[in-house]
């Protein structure tokens, strides 16, 4: 499958080493870092974030990696998009698949984790994947309304994974696809 995805308003595609800057203003917002527990802190190290555009961009295989969110009108990302197995409490890969997005505050409100998400859920059923799963940390409200507009149910808490306790959202292949 090709890496880049293109919506009604948005390019996906990998993260590049270019990205650095932009990638560091997102992942040092402490708005953006508060919701991802394996962040202890605010990113602010360009070698950390070059380190992780480049181990990302390993990521891709089959329906999943990890995508900026470019908007038509922008040049820079203002987000991000990923598909990814799900690790258990030992860090351990299983094979349950993740959807999941991370925004700059000044993306939010614009539909752009919904429609980029959505996308995702798409290459995931054209390549067979039949269940997709997404946890939140209790408290992120507007996670928690993206899952609504993907059409995911809420099972409960979890702490399946990551080792946390989690809002878990999950969602079935449609039978027509």
């Amino acid at each position: 499958m090709p890496l880049d995805i293109k919506t009604a308003r948005l390019r996906l595609r990998p993260w590049r080493e270019t990205d650095v800057q932009r990638f560091l203003a997102i992942y040092g917002d402490e708005q953006v870092w508060r919701w991802l527990g394996a962040t202890p802190a605010p990113l602010t190290d360009p070698e950390i974030a070059l380190s992780r555009i480049k181990r990302w961009a390993g990521l891709f295989d089959g329906p999943c990696g990890i995508w900026a969110v470019v908007p038509d009108d922008e040049v820079e990302p203002v987000g991000t998009v990923l598909l990814l197995h799900l690790p258990d409490k030992d860090g351990n890969l299983t094979d349950d698949i993740e959807i999941g997005w991370h925004f700059m505050p000044a993306a939010w409100g614009k539909g752009y984790a919904s429609e980029s998400a959505a996308a995702l859920l798409d290459r995931a059923w054209l390549d067979g994947v039949e269940t997709v799963h997404a946890v939140v940390y209790p408290g992120n409200d507007p996670s928690v309304a993206v899952t609504a507009r993907l059409g995911m149910s809420d099972a409960g808490l979890t702490d399946v994974w990551y080792g946390a306790e989690l809002r878990h959202f999950v969602i079935d292949r449609p039978a027509d696809t």
